[in-house]
């Protein structure tokens, strides 16, 4: 490996540390040395996509749903209401992220979907349902062309958390109640216009997605400040015992250390031949 492709790998690695560890609101002027040197696939956009929203809602769900139900704090599908006391369940964050990404200017769209879906309209069509079956069959992604207009990427949606298990078991529109833990409830899907992309579609896009999520998780914490019973919003977790949620900051710091090694990952293989990979 040259010095030169030494000294590009390097770059790309310092802006990803930079942007999606510390996560700053503007890059350093040094982004320009990662700006337009190549073209990488709408593959490495998914990936480094989904990684980010997987690590939001494993935290989401693991960290403040499960034992904030045993504080005191209620989630709901009915949140967003008015005088109600509740904040989203782990779906319905995924649903906030999706359209936060709608609001931001790039093209890269998200939704969730399932076989045995509790609300009908995120049953997966014909189409979606072949793919979505190599999924289930295969636990791994799946990747496909829709109407040759949009990529289409599946990710497999494991029910991870207790949580997610005992929700969907106990609710009274679910067409399936002996769910269990690791089983494959659905996937989440992305879709992207382009096959081909550049190196800043593939910052642009993931920042995208880390903004989509900190928005997402900011709206819970405009709700929780309602209510009558106080909430502690600052850097302890439910997880303590306590009646609190971590503030923004925390929260996001939590996502981007368990999302950032892939997200590094896919930087560095942005900047290498499929030789070099190999190596």
């Amino acid at each position: 490996m040259n010095s030169a492709k030494i000294l590009s790998i390097g770059a790309v690695l310092c802006t990803g540390v930079y942007l999606f560890v510390t996560a700053p609101s503007e890059l350093p002027d040094g982004e320009e040395i990662a700006k337009n040197t190549k073209t990488v696939s709408a593959q490495q956009i998914f990936n480094t996509a989904n990684s980010i929203n997987d690590a939001a809602r494993f935290i989401y769900t693991k960290q403040i749903v499960g034992p904030g139900s045993k504080v005191g704090l209620k989630f709901g599908e009915d949140w967003a209401e008015p005088g109600i006391e509740k904040g989203p369940l782990p779906a319905l964050f995924l649903r906030i992220v999706a359209g936060r990404m709608e609001t931001k200017p790039e093209p890269l769209g998200l939704y969730l979907g399932s076989d045995e879906p509790i609300n009908a309209s995120n049953l997966f069509s014909s189409e979606q349902m072949e793919q979505f079956q190599s999924v289930k069959n295969n636990n791994t992604p799946s990747f496909s062309e829709a109407d040759s207009e949009y990529l289409v990427a599946m990710y497999p949606d494991v029910a991870s958390a207790q949580a997610c298990v005992d929700c969907h078991n106990e609710h009274p529109d679910s067409p399936k109640t002996d769910w269990k833990l690791n089983d494959i409830m659905g996937a989440t899907t992305w879709t992207y216009p382009n096959e081909v992309v550049t190196e800043t579609d593939l910052l642009d896009n993931s920042r995208a997605v880390f903004a989509a999520v900190e928005e997402s998780y900011i709206a819970y914490l405009e709700k929780a400040k309602s209510f009558e019973e106080p909430v502690d919003i600052g850097n302890s977790w439910p997880t303590d015992g306590t009646r609190s949620l971590p503030d923004a900051d925390t929260f996001m710091a939590e996502v981007r250390a368990m999302a950032g090694k892939r997200v590094v990952f896919e930087l560095l293989l942005a900047n290498l031949t499929p030789e070099e990979t190999i190596q």
